[in-house]
C-alpha cells in the first residue's frame, strides 16, 4: 500500500485496489464485505486495508498529489478538450461573422451593380450625351490635349 502512495506503480497497474491485490497476493474479493447465508453481512478478510487504502488515497488525492500516470493524462486531456472546445467556440463565431460580412459586401456589390448598369442604361437613352470617340490602337499622346 506505502509504494502504491508513494508513486511506485508496476508496470500495467495504477493506484487502485486491482493493483493493490495483485501486488499483495489476495484476491481482490477479499477487501469487500461478504454475505452470510442467512443474508447478513461480514467484513471482509481485508476489508479494514481496502478502507485504509481508499481513506489514504482520498487524501492524497484532495491534497492534490496524483500518483497514477493514467489519472494525470486524463486530467491533461480533459484540460486540452476544454481548451480546444472553446477555441472552437471562438472559431465558429469568428467564422460566422466573416460569412455575415461576405454576404453583406456581396449584396452591396450587387446593389453597386445594379446602379451602374441603371445609370449606363439612362445615358445611352438620354439625347445630350455624347460618347467620345475611342483611342487608337497604340497612340502614345492624349486625345484631346494634354493635361498641364
Amino acid at each position: 500500500m506505502d509504494r502504491l502512495l508513494k508513486g511506485d506503480l508496476p508496470p500495467g497497474g495504477g493506484c487502485d485496489m486491482k493493483t493493490l491485490a495483485a501486488e499483495a497476493g489476495v484476491t481482490r474479493t477479499a477487501f469487500y464485505a461478504k454475505k452470510n447465508r442467512d443474508g447478513t453481512a461480514r467484513p471482509g478478510p481485508y476489508q479494514h486495508l481496502a478502507e485504509e487504502f481508499e481513506r489514504r488515497l482520498r487524501a492524497h488525492q484532495e491534497a492534490g498529489q496524483v500518483f497514477d500516470p493514467r489519472i494525470a493524462q486524463i486530467e491533461r486531456l480533459k484540460t486540452q478538450v476544454a481548451d480546444l472546445k472553446e477555441r472552437l467556440t471562438k472559431r465558429d463565431a469568428t467564422v460566422a461573422e466573416l460569412t455575415a460580412f461576405k454576404n453583406l459586401a456581396l449584396s452591396r456589390l450587387a446593389a453597386q451593380h445594379d446602379e451602374i448598369q441603371r445609370l449606363r442604361e439612362q445615358a445611352a437613352a438620354a439625347s445630350n450625351v455624347h460618347r467620345l470617340p475611342a483611342s487608337r490602337a497604340g497612340a502614345v499622346e492624349a486625345p484631346y490635349g494634354s493635361c498641364s
